[in-house]
Parts: structure tokens; sequence; C-alpha cells
């Protein structure tokens, strides 16, 4: 019996490819599950929506004189629906989450997307114009990368991890980041001693709040505008 052999360790963490001479990682990582499911596929919200139609049902039941026993087993079903689609919400956010690797180099953003189909997203730094950042309360947030008008990517292809309504000219999007202004300080930093390959912006917003330099945008975003090195 020939003996195992162990698998061969690549830079970016499931994608089996070498990085050209001279290029290395700076980060990788992935979303965080439970912020993806909350925010790309509306968990919470889907939840409050049942629990509003369970108590109009259970309300409706009370007003015709239903006992609670009678109240609980006419509610049933609806609360065996909300189960069954919050548990799928959840599990595909789950799925989504295991299954997508983000990566910055010293020469490109790497997004593999894709549940069934893994599909490998390359971002050279001269493709992309800008940066923008969202950061929440708890420190995760998302990173949009504004690309040069030459550069096309589908929608369909990047979602969750294109910014959303950006239908016309799609922003690929680093989506549920734990902690997200560090992230974007190794992305302005990389784009920033990139050789002069990129527009480089003069810097990434590292909150919410836009800094000095940065303008804000719908949704939350803070935005640092491209500057020619």
């Amino acid at each position: 019996m020939k003996p195992l052999r162990a698998e061969r360790a690549y830079p970016i963490r499931g994608i089996r490819e070498d990085l050209p001479p001279g290029e290395h990682v700076l980060w990788q990582g992935a979303p965080a599950w439970r912020d993806l499911a909350c925010t790309a596929f509306h968990l919470r919200q889907v939840a409050i929506y049942f629990a509003a139609l369970l108590l109009l049902r259970l309300g409706y039941l009370f007003s015709a004189g239903a006992s609670v026993p009678a109240a609980l087993r006419g509610a049933l079903p609806l609360m065996i629906a909300a189960a069954v689609g919050l548990v799928l919400l959840a599990g595909l956010a789950l799925w989504s989450a295991r299954t997508t690797i983000y990566a910055i180099t010293t020469r490109r953003v790497v997004i593999r997307v894709g549940m069934a189909l893994p599909l490998d997203v390359n971002l050279p730094f001269t493709g992309i114009e800008a940066a923008s950042l969202a950061v929440r309360p708890d420190g995760h947030g998302d990173l949009p990368l504004v690309l040069h008008s030459g550069v096309r990517l589908a929608y369909a292809h990047l979602w969750p991890y294109a910014r959303p309504w950006k239908l016309a000219s799609p922003q690929p999007m680093l989506r549920a980041l734990a902690g997200a202004a560090g992230v974007a300080q190794t992305l302005a930093q990389a784009l920033a001693t990139s050789g002069g390959r990129a527009m480089a912006p003069a810097s990434v917003a590292a909150a919410t709040a836009p800094p000095a330099g940065a303008t804000s945008r719908p949704g939350g975003y803070a935005t640092a505008a491209a500057a020619q090195p």
C-alpha cells in the first residue's frame, strides 16, 4: 500500500493555483455567516415578517373565541412554514460563507464565489478605481470595489457578493467581513504601494463616518476617491 501524500499547501486557501513570482498574500478570509444571513439573506426581516403574520393569526383566532390550545393548533402550519423558511435561509448563508474565499495580494483582490459552480474573480489593482466601506456597530462590514469603466462583471455571477442595486455597473464586494476596518486598511496600503500600477485611493474609510477627503454615499458607505499616484 502506498503511503498517503499530504495535500500541497497553496498560497490562497481553497484555490489550487500558485501566485506569479513576486506576488504574495497579504490577507485572506471568508464571510461571517451570521452577518451574511442578516445582511444578504435578510434573515432578521423575514423573521419579523413571520412573527407579524403569527401575531395576526393568533389575534384572529382569539377574537373568534378559540382557546389557547385551539389557537396554537390553528397557527401550527404557519409556525412550521416560518421555521422551515428561516432554517433554509440560515443554511444558504452558512453554505455560501463556507464556499466563499477572499484574498488580498500585493497585486490584486481575489474573490471565489459560487455554492454549486465556483467562480474565481481576479481583480488586479489596475482595474480598481476606488473602494468603499460600511461598518456596523459589531465591527462587521462590507467593502465594495468600484471598478474602472473597462472592467465588466455580471451582477448575477457575483451575488450576494456585489453591492446592492448596482446593476448597471456591478461592484464586487467583500461582504460580511469581521474586522472590516482592518481589512480596508490592508487594501488601502496595498493599493498605495502597488508601484503606481493602479489608481490608488488616498485612503479607505475605516468607519461609517467618512474621513477627511472621503465622500458619504447612500446606504451608510464612506468612499475614498481614487487619486493619481
